[in-house]
């Protein structure tokens, strides 16, 4: 499969056409040089839209795997639909990149990750935060030693989602969601402390609430863990801030100066980072290259590239994928809700 892709723009087949395969993944994957094949969505409208972009679409995903056009396939369906469609691409030898999580149990993902190993396909979990531009010049400034030794990272990631926010708001149903403000958003900022630091997060903890929101998953909790070497990580995730708040924001501490992203996590590029010494307090801001460059792009031409052995192997991991999932479960396991 990895020699059919070649040089070639690479052909993509999306399973779930939802708001945001609609807004970011597809003008992503086009941004990239990639092409949308085909499209399957039971929903009317999401193939109307995509047939106007000159994809085939269907209600069913069975013509879209039988596509010989369909290079990879990307999966942005609702959590507990993940496991059929990943299962479905791997048994038709397509290479996968799903949304996040990876599902909406641990048990799912583990089958999924069983059906992939068993395929032999190349597997990446849509982590594209990895792929905004502050946060790869974050992660080289650290690497070159910027700010020392890192001794924590502290992340705020929250929005506003009310049970009225989408017509059918799926992620407030613990059963197709899996759960709430922790499930959708921690994924993130876990593995974000890996890609910025280059090593995973190890033992965890968690705290959830049932604030504000009328539904019946977590709306808000807080996290602590630490990785292998030490750092301690720290993240606030929510579903229950309002949105003119300063909601997003991402801090590496470190023992000669501190990195400090604000408004960067997110669906689209921008935000800025700044860099403060640590001796006199002094901040300059920390030049990021292709900063208007949208994080669903990168991450498109990223997994193309990969699918051609251009980039590090463990850009896409299916076994840290795995982790993040196991680490999901017991946060959730052990934590206590107010």
């Amino acid at each position: 499969m990895l020699d059919a892709v070649g040089t070639a723009s690479l052909g993509w087949g999306v399973i779930g056409y939802g708001w945001v395969a609609r807004d970011y993944a597809v003008p992503g994957l086009l941004a990239a040089g990639g092409r949308l094949v085909s499209v399957a969505d039971p929903d009317a409208g999401a193939r109307r839209h995509a047939a106007g972009l000159g994809a085939r679409a269907a209600a069913d995903l069975r013509a879209l795997l039988d596509d010989p056009e369909v290079q990879a396939v990307y999966v942005a369906t609702p959590n507990h639909l993940h496991r059929a469609a990943v299962e479905a691409a791997a048994a038709s030898g397509k290479p996968v990149l799903c949304e996040k999580p990876m599902a909406a149990s641990l048990a799912e993902a583990e089958a999924m990750a069983a059906a992939v190993r068993r395929a032999g396909i190349p597997y990446g979990t849509a982590f594209d935060q990895r792929h905004h531009p502050a946060h790869v010049a974050m992660r080289d400034a650290i690497a070159a030693g910027a700010i020392g030794t890192v001794t924590a990272v502290r992340i705020a990631y929250a929005c506003w989602v009310d049970a009225g926010w989408a017509a059918d708001n799926w992620r407030a149903d613990p059963a197709r969601a899996g759960g709430g403000a922790l499930m959708d958003l921690a994924p993130h900022g876990i593995d974000l402390v890996d890609h910025l630091l280059g090593e995973p997060v190890v033992e965890i903890a968690a705290l959830t609430q049932h604030r504000v929101q009328r539904y019946a998953v977590d709306d808000g909790a807080l996290l602590i863990g630490h990785t292998a070497s030490g750092v301690l990580v720290q993240m606030h995730v929510a579903y229950n801030c309002p949105e003119g708040l300063p909601r997003r924001r991402l801090e590496v501490l470190g023992t000669t100066g501190q990195l400090l992203a604000e408004r960067t996590m997110g669906q689209s590029a921008g935000g800025c980072v700044t860099r403060i010494d640590g001796r006199l307090g002094l901040s300059a801001p920390l030049p990021v290259p292709e900063a208007g460059a949208s994080p669903f792009a990168r991450q498109m031409a990223a997994f193309a590239r990969w699918l051609r052995g251009e980039e590090h192997p463990r850009l896409f991991c299916l076994e840290r994928d795995i982790h993040t999932m196991r680490l999901l479960a017991r946060a959730y396991g052990e934590a206590s809700c107010r």
